[in-house]
């Protein structure tokens, strides 16, 4: 499955989700129920949250953070990389840092985790 990108996208892979977040899955599910269906979505491998601005992006990534996720890795050759979520401009270039588990297919507005096939793309208002 892929997931739809829109303005500024968020998106975290679920095991890290089920691995770090308070309360894992189930407790994403719950603080974030009343965004389902608007401005969140997610599949089976993939979860997004999304804004239209650079200033609400950067508030979510700090929300994420504080919640214990890794939000950058430097790689061997000194260049920094997302590590526990990516943030994509999915109308423009894609990941904004490099992300090594996220394809992202900007023609088709889409991203799904790396070594999975796209197959159908879940978006707003889809039941997830």
């Amino acid at each position: 499955m892929a997931i739809q990108l829109e303005f500024i996208d968020l998106v975290v892979p679920r095991r890290v989700i089920e691995a770090k977040y308070p309360g894992g899955w189930d407790g994403c599910l719950s603080d974030h129920r009343s965004l389902i269906g608007g401005r969140v979505w997610f599949d089976e491998y993939l979860f997004r949250d999304g804004a239209m601005n650079p200033t609400d992006i950067k508030a979510l990534v700090e929300r994420w953070e504080r919640l214990g996720l890794q939000i950058q890795k430097t790689l061997d050759d000194g260049t920094v990389a997302w590590n526990d979520l990516c943030v994509v401009e999915g109308m423009f270039r894609g990941a904004t840092l490099p992300c090594d588990w996220l394809e992202v297919d900007t023609s088709a507005r889409v991203a799904y985790l790396a070594g999975t096939e796209p197959g159908n793309v879940v978006g707003r208002e889809d039941d997830s």
